[in-house]
């Protein structure tokens, strides 16, 4: 490790937390037009991220004009840097704010599966704003438990969880502390709802699907924690409007009766990936998926 790097840790962490804390205390309209301005600067600059958000549109939407494939572009990344300042902003909103900018669609399928009391996995997408919808569930007196991903450097990683963990949330980490299957069987064992962001998984363990036709990875944990703890297992989208988040519920996923748990933990998976599919097909721009999904992304890049 270069004699650098713990310094700019520490310069990293201490912007992000003054950048953090500052647009907190920033008057919310001022807030999102700063914001989208960053987002029609990084449209501009058309880094590695942009352009691969235009390829991953590009297979949602199709054949369509490139003047009308670069606004969803350019919505897209203002879609996403809306998602950052609501992030910054939502450890200062109220419960009652959380659900007055929350439009819940078939609420009555959470309700549902929480009254069954055998856990709940909830499997949603990077589509919306995620955040806003577990902080939602934790106000509503649902005892919720998500996994986050390490950062570095650590303090940022520290402060990611320090974030969502005052949102009521519990945050377990994806690597690094035990576990971590175990423990979310055991929560789930204790009626907990568990979160889980799941339409993107690159690596060997990962389930191989089909999204919108073309192949893809998703991780199967999701299917396995239901299957094994048999909790329901739930899907969940969302997406914005002008002014309010949407979350729509979808009926629990269930495998075929009789299908080995090797089989249908691949089916369940599937599942989730055509809900997924059409999730983003109907509300592309706020699809927050920057990073290659498709396995034959890379052979199609000029």
């Amino acid at each position: 490790m270069s004699a650098l790097a713990p310094v700019r840790d520490r310069v990293s962490d201490l912007t992000y937390a003054t950048g953090w804390a500052a647009v907190q205390r920033m008057p919310e309209p001022a807030a999102l037009a700063l914001f989208r301005q960053v987002a029609d600067v990084a449209y501009r600059r058309n880094g590695d991220r942009v352009q691969q958000l235009r390829r991953n549109l590009r297979h949602v939407v199709g054949d369509v004009p490139p003047d009308e494939l670069e606004q969803l572009v350019r919505d897209g990344m203002r879609s996403y840097l809306r998602y950052w300042c609501e992030a910054f902003r939502l450890p200062t909103w109220t419960p009652q704010e959380l659900s007055q900018r929350l439009v819940v669609h078939d609420l009555q399928l959470l309700d549902d599966a929480v009254g069954a009391g055998h856990g709940v996995v909830a499997a949603m997408g990077h589509v919306g704003n995620w955040d806003h919808l577990g902080a939602w569930v934790v106000a509503q007196g649902i005892p919720s438990t998500s996994v986050a991903e390490r950062l570095k450097p650590e303090r940022l990683f520290q402060r990611f969880v320090a974030y969502r963990e005052s949102l009521g949330l519990e945050i377990l980490p994806l690597h690094g502390d035990g576990d971590l299957t175990a423990s979310l069987l055991s929560r789930l064992r204790q009626g907990r709802l568990v979160a889980l962001v799941a339409d993107r998984d690159l690596s060997n363990t990962a389930i191989d699907v089909k999204l919108l036709g073309r192949p893809a990875r998703m991780p199967g944990g999701p299917a396995a924690l239901a299957l094994r703890s048999g909790a329901v297992l739930l899907p969940a989208t969302s997406w914005y409007d002008e002014t309010h988040t949407h979350l729509q519920l979808h009926p629990p996923l269930v495998a075929t009766p009789g299908l080995r748990f090797r089989d249908a933990v691949p089916e369940l998976t599937q599942q989730f990936a055509d809900i997924i599919g059409t999730a983003i097909t109907e509300h592309p721009a706020d699809w927050h998926m920057l990073q290659p999904i498709w396995l034959d992304d890379d052979v199609e890049r000029p």
